[in-house]
């Protein structure tokens, strides 16, 4: 096989490999049966390559959904080890649909990770923080807008759905400044307040405008707060109300992020960021605010495109929507299970595809409530696919009650998790095992385990060590040597 043996007889000590090619079935039936096929679909982004035979695997959730219908809803969760690439593996994909037409919306960037893609693509950047943005919950967005566009009950609907929404973010708020609910009669006392507000304030109102209503009286609030005209029953019925609202309007817990006019509109034909990275992790009430904020500025956006392209007065647009460190968003406070939960479940009804990225299965079932954690698990189960990078041994018994994996899969995901080896040549860590390689599984099928591949142009945008690229030079002067002076001993 290496040739005959002996002087000058053409000896080979090593053996090159053939050369591959690629080509359908009309290209190369006549070399039948040296071809074989590809065995990955290639249908939507382009991920990167198999493992073992090398195949371009095309993988994301809305084309798999739409166009090749190899699953049943357009969501995907991922899980894996911090560091692994669970993030670079999204903006592979929002990068790759933003070419189909279809826009990424990052509702909640905590670290950030997306912040450079969505610059690079064009888009929308908006910034919240303590001093460094405003998101007005009671601003309709492009909703009033939208509405004096349509007619008949297309547009009570989404002038209907804007006040929910505002509804919903004021209760919500109560809910995170008090950690308990509002009550029911409070809870009417702001919808009607939140009327009475639309037919007598010119523009956009603030949180500050609500609680002047409340304060008021007027006689629509009256009546459903039951005060039976008594100037002294009403003010002891809405005390409670009053002195939350007050804390949200004077900068409590939750500062003034949300009491004063948005200060950078959410647009709906362009890709969006909430950066709200700079908000720390010790604040988890305000953290859980501005996500619940966040999603509900989006989502009504995507329900005013839906409705628009309904009436036939815009194109439909298609939204990637991306919650990653989704563990950090479910333990920020109460009700932010539920509404992933909502989320979740109307997401092919929103035209919207989802992907959700957690470390793994044990921060979705380290809720405090057993109820909760049924929810999480939900998310696992009800995604089209789950795509897998390396995960820890104890992860399985957990992983495999929600999605069901062969024994071999789990090792292969038990070893990439290893940490990496010690390179004597140049003194540092070696390429971790793990990195960038994924098994994408869908329901029972056999996963596909595929090495993620970059291009030159992407290393700008997936550059998550940014800070640590210049050396810290704190202390270099007082390291030089002080001059002696005369007299010095």
């Amino acid at each position: 096989m290496r040739g005959w043996l002996g002087r000058g007889r053409g000896t080979s000590s090593y053996v090159q490999a053939a050369d591959e090619w690629r080509g359908t079935t009309v290209q190369v039936c006549g070399l039948w049966p040296f071809s074989i096929g590809a065995g990955t679909p290639m249908v939507g982004v382009p991920i990167g390559r198999h493992i073992h035979t090398g195949a371009t695997l095309c993988c994301d959730p809305i084309s798999w959904f739409q166009r090749a219908k190899l699953i049943s809803n357009p969501s995907a969760f991922v899980l894996g080890k911090p560091g692994l690439g669970k993030s670079t593996l999204i903006r592979r994909m929002a990068l790759g649909l933003a070419g189909y037409g279809v826009m990424p919306l990052v509702l909640g960037d905590l670290k950030p990770d997306y912040v450079d893609l969505i610059e690079a693509l064009g888009g929308q950047v908006i910034t919240l923080g303590r001093g460094r943005g405003y998101l007005n919950v009671l601003d309709p967005g492009e909703a009033t807008a939208a509405a004096a566009r349509l007619s008949g009950t297309a547009r009570q609907q989404v002038l209907a759905d804007a006040h929910g929404r505002r509804h919903t973010m004021v209760a919500a708020l109560l809910t995170i400044m008090r950690s308990a609910p509002p009550t029911d009669r409070e809870e009417t006392i702001l919808d009607r307040a939140l009327k009475v507000l639309d037919e007598r304030h010119p523009g956009v109102p603030v949180l500050g405008d609500l609680l002047r209503v409340v304060q008021e009286g007027p006689d629509e609030v009256r009546a459903v707060a039951l005060d039976r005209g008594d100037d002294t029953r009403y003010r002891a019925i809405t005390e409670n109300l009053e002195a939350s609202l007050i804390g949200l309007v004077g900068g409590g817990r939750l500062g003034e992020t949300f009491s004063r006019p948005t200060t950078n509109p959410m647009k709906r034909d362009a890709p969006v960021v909430y950066d709200v990275s700079a908000i720390d992790d010790s604040e988890m009430d305000l953290q859980a605010a501005t996500l619940l904020a966040c999603w509900s500025a989006g989502f009504g956006t995507v329900n005013v495109a839906n409705a628009l392209a309904d009436a036939g007065l815009e194109p439909r647009r298609h939204y990637f929507v991306i919650l990653d460190e989704l563990w950090r968003a479910l333990r920020a406070g109460r009700g932010m299970v539920d509404r992933v939960d909502a989320l979740t479940r109307l997401n092919r009804q929103r035209g919207v595809g989802m992907a959700m990225i957690s470390h793994t299965m044990s921060d979705l079932l380290a809720l405090p409530t057993e109820e909760d954690r049924m929810k999480a698990r939900g998310f696992v189960e009800r995604s089209g696919m789950v795509i897998c990078g390396g995960l820890p041994s104890a992860e399985m018994p957990q992983l495999t009650a929600a999605v069901p994996f062969s024994r071999a899969e789990q090792e292969l995901l038990v070893g990439w998790q290893d940490p990496p080896a010690w390179d004597p040549a140049t003194g540092r860590e070696a390429e971790p095992p793990g990195r960038g390689k994924f098994l994408v599984k869908v329901g029972g099928r056999p996963g596909i385990p595929v090495s993620v591949q970059l291009t030159a142009a992407e290393a700008s945008i997936n550059d998550t060590n940014k800070l640590w690229h210049d050396r810290s030079r704190i202390g270099s002067a007082a390291a030089q040597p002080v001059p002696a002076q005369e007299g010095a001993l």
